[in-house]
């Protein structure tokens, strides 16, 4: 007969083996030689992505064991193409039409959204100089517009449907490549008008609301200003809008670049990944990114503000994009038209 406590120390050992996490095999997803692919938009500078992509992978790394690799595709189209050609191996931090157009073209799947400062949506700005004499939407007809990429939510597809709905025929375009290099192309008499995103800014006392103006602040008497922090200020309110990442260059864009107005809300940016991703890895992932919003780590990557400012990340289901399907669908708007 077996000794009674042959069996209780088996089970002890078969849930050990269940908790402790796999050796990966030479050529399985997530091992050095088959590292998950992981995608980013052009939306700021590449350089800036990049590195705060690799102080997210080296975090995941180090609480999942898995290796990961960083993209930063050279438009948002490219990005799209990259996770459709990798269904199994990618995940991607692309923005609500980017997810749109990805989901019907090979069935890539949002997992979760981005959190701004408590918000999960946010808006386009329509940018003009402050000495422009447009004054009015109906101003923009036939003037320059500055664009980041035909690809982007809040940069392009949210705009052109917004103008196209206002009747609104604009001149000359320049795709600028980013929402920086917009502001700078407004800033400096490049473009008429741009668009880009809009973030709240910070208003001590009196957070900011939707209804509210998109500038808080009356620059007669309120100066604008890099604070000790390396941040853009109007007096105590903090700019965290699209100006603010070219303030390096152009401390005074404030000064010179103004709102004219925002845009319909827009659900935020998501976490995608590939259609056949694993459930198991992508679950492990999405459990360390929830913890890593937690850490200093986080405002050195996604959270920092030079790069997509995401306060944290929340779940959330296809459904939560079917505004923008509708966007689509109001315009004719196909693939093609918005990437070529």
């Amino acid at each position: 007969m077996r000794p009674k406590f042959v069996l209780p120390v088996l089970l002890a050992l078969l849930a050990l083996s269940v908790a402790m996490p796999v050796a990966l095999a030479q050529g399985d997803l997530g091992s050095e030689s088959n590292p998950i692919q992981v995608y980013f938009v052009p939306s700021v500078e590449a350089q800036t992505i990049t590195t705060g992509g690799e102080v997210m992978a080296q975090a995941l790394n180090e609480a999942t064991g898995l290796n990961f690799e960083v993209f930063v595709p050279t438009s948002y189209a490219a990005t799209v193409e990259a996770m459709c050609a990798a269904p199994d191996s990618s995940m991607g931090f692309i923005p609500a039409a980017g997810y749109v157009i990805a989901n019907n073209r090979c069935g890539v799947e949002v997992a979760a959204a981005a959190v701004r400062r408590g918000w999960n949506v946010y808006w386009s700005a329509y940018i003009v100089r402050r000495d422009s004499d447009i004054y009015t939407y109906g101003d923009l007809a036939g003037r320059t517009w500055a664009y980041p990429d035909a690809g982007s939510t809040s940069g392009y597809i949210v705009p052109s449907v917004e103008l196209q709905a206002a009747g609104i025929t604009t001149g000359d375009t320049v795709e600028a490549g980013g929402h920086n290099q917009v502001v700078q192309a407004v800033y400096s008499g490049e473009a008429d008008f741009g668009t880009t995103f809009y973030s709240p800014p910070v208003v001590p006392g009196a957070p900011w609301g939707i209804g509210d103006l998109p500038e808080p602040y009356d620059l007669t008497v309120d100066e604008s200003r890099i604070g000790e922090d390396g941040n853009l200020y109007v007096g105590d309110v903090q700019i965290l809008d699209a100006r603010a990442n070219i303030r390096e260059t152009a401390p005074d864009v404030v000064d010179q670049v103004r709102i004219l107005r925002l845009s319909n809300p827009i659900p935020n940016d998501t976490l995608s990944f590939g259609p056949d991703f694993p459930e198991e890895l992508r679950t492990q992932i999405l459990d360390a990114l929830y913890a890593f919003a937690q850490t200093d780590g986080w405002a050195q990557s996604i959270g920092s503000e030079d790069f997509y400012g995401w306060s944290g990340l929340a779940p959330i289901d296809d459904s939560g994009y079917n505004p923008v399907r509708l966007q689509f669908e109001i315009l004719g708007l196909t693939e093609e038209d918005i990437f070529n």
